[in-house]
């Protein structure tokens, strides 16, 4: 670990205030009412076991695997009356890239985009995202990419229901991006080919690699590039559960994560981001990252507290 520092923060969802990220203590602030948010765990555990069981093959881009990924997530998506840019969920691309395997393929890949829109400023949007591809098959054997990155897919599902019971400031994009493990090409496409304008974009929260980690840690990249989201986001989250740190920007030129997923897509275009994630693993690009070694607990967690940052953003913005 380079220099990352512990952040143990607080969710006020009443007050918008400011507050500056202290990096060289603690933050001991206590909760004497906290709002706990829910999510539907049966729910999004079912969908993340689907999605990385051996029927999906893998998910790899230009594949019958990847085909039934964005049907089901396209389904989902109908089911919580998601709306629709475009007048379709899916967004299709030409690609032409090779992954870890080494096979060079083109064709056409999706995108899955649906929209929630906002009840004070519609016309602004904040973007959140998790890559649903992975690395498809290899002779017999299936990478099924449970934590990468099913487990950021399946949490999409659940940030989407709580912000259709709890209707943003702003819309929200939900983005289930193809092609991000040969080059971060679905979110490079969206982009560079939305029908939103790029200065309605107020940032991306991206997500990748949220189901498990050893040491109970969920990091935050991105917070040096905006203030608003250091100041304001980042210190506002809480989570007596799991630790939420922050680091792997590059501060110490080694490990940096800032283009390391789909966020990097949006950090070239100016658009702040922050991205959820957990260091690599022992079954990271494996046929070992399987759904039995998601730690659900931790997993569901970090989804809440992805939902409290895409709240706490969606606020601080209106102001």
């Amino acid at each position: 670990m380079k220099n990352n520092i512990t952040i143990i923060i607080v969710l006020l969802f009443v007050l918008c205030s400011c507050k500056r990220e202290t990096k060289s203590k603690i933050i001991n602030n206590t909760i004497s009412s906290s709002v706990r948010i829910s999510v539907d765990s049966i729910a999004q555990i079912e969908s993340l076991k689907i999605l990385s069981s051996d029927a999906y093959l893998g998910r790899e881009t230009g594949t019958k695997g990847a085909e039934l990924s964005r049907n089901y997530i396209g389904d989902k998506f109908t089911a919580l009356k998601l709306g629709k840019l475009g007048g379709s969920y899916f967004q299709s691309f030409p690609y032409n890239g090779s992954n870890d395997h080494g096979d060079a393929k083109e064709g056409l890949a999706y995108n899955v985009i649906g929209l929630i829109r906002g009840t004070e400023q519609s016309n602004k949007f904040i973007v959140v995202g998790a890559h649903y591809d992975h690395l498809g098959t290899s002779g017999k054997k299936v990478y099924n990419g449970a934590d990468d990155n099913a487990s950021g897919t399946a949490a999409l599902f659940s940030i989407a229901t709580y912000f259709k019971e709890n209707p943003p400031k702003h819309s929200i994009i939900i983005a289930a991006w193809d092609g991000e493990e040969i080059g971060l090409l679905g979110s490079q496409y969206y982009v560079n080919h939305s029908i939103i304008l790029q200065k309605d974009i107020l940032c991306n929260i991206n997500m990748d690699m949220i189901g498990r980690s050893k040491k109970n840690e969920l990091f935050i990249t991105g917070t040096p590039h905006n203030k608003l989201l250091k100041d304001s986001v980042v210190t506002s989250l809480y989570s007596n559960k799991i630790k939420i740190l922050t680091g792997h920007d590059g501060d110490d030129r080694e490990d940096d994560w800032t283009y390391s997923s789909d966020h990097g897509s949006f950090h070239k275009k100016g658009i702040p981001f922050l991205y959820f994630g957990v260091e690599d693993h022992k079954d990271y690009h494996k046929t070992s990252d399987v759904f039995e070694s998601i730690q659900q607990a931790f997993y569901l967690e970090a989804t809440r507290v992805v939902i409290q940052a895409t709240k706490r953003a969606d606020e601080c913005f209106a102001r």
